[in-house]
C-alpha cells in the first residue's frame, strides 16, 4: 500500500480471515490500519487542542486495541478502545483537563465522526 510521501506499507489479509500462505502475518492488515487510522486522528486532534493552551506534550503513545464480532450476520469492529500514555513537559493538566481534551478531541475527529465504531477512551469512564 503506498501512501502520500512516497511511505510504502506492506499490507495483507489478516491471517485470522485468510489463511496462511495465502496472507503475511507481519504485513499491515486492514483491521490494523483501520484501528490505527482512529487512533492517530485522535492523537493529532489531542495535541491540535492541547497547544493552544500552553499544555506541552513531550510524548504521547497509544495501544489501541480493536474488538471484532458478528453484528446482523457480518463481521465488523465494532469497538475500538484507546489507550494513551501521555508524557508531558512541565506541569501535567489535571484529570478533569485530560478528560475534557480527549473529549473534544473524540468530538472533533473526523473519523470519529465518520464511523460507526464505538470509540473508548481508557480511564475515561465514556
Amino acid at each position: 500500500m503506498a501512501l502520500d510521501g512516497g511511505h510504502v506499507v506492506p499490507a495483507s489479509a489478516s491471517p485470522h480471515i485468510v489463511p496462511l500462505p495465502y496472507s503475511v502475518e507481519a504485513n499491515v492488515d486492514p483491521e490494523e490500519a483501520y484501528i490505527a487510522a482512529i487512533s492517530s486522528c485522535h492523537i493529532l486532534t489531542f495535541l491540535s487542542l492541547a497547544a493552544p493552551r500552553g499544555i506541552v506534550v513531550e510524548s504521547y503513545t497509544d495501544k489501541a486495541v480493536g474488538v471484532m464480532e458478528k453484528v446482523d450476520g457480518k463481521l465488523v469492529v465494532s469497538r475500538v478502545d484507546l489507550n494513551p500514555t501521555i508524557v508531558y513537559v512541565g506541569e501535567q493538566p489535571n484529570a478533569a483537563m485530560q478528560a475534557e481534551l480527549h473529549h473534544s478531541a473524540h468530538e472533533q475527529c473526523f473519523i470519529a465522526n465518520s464511523v460507526k465504531t464505538e470509540i473508548q477512551v481508557a480511564g475515561l469512564g465514556q
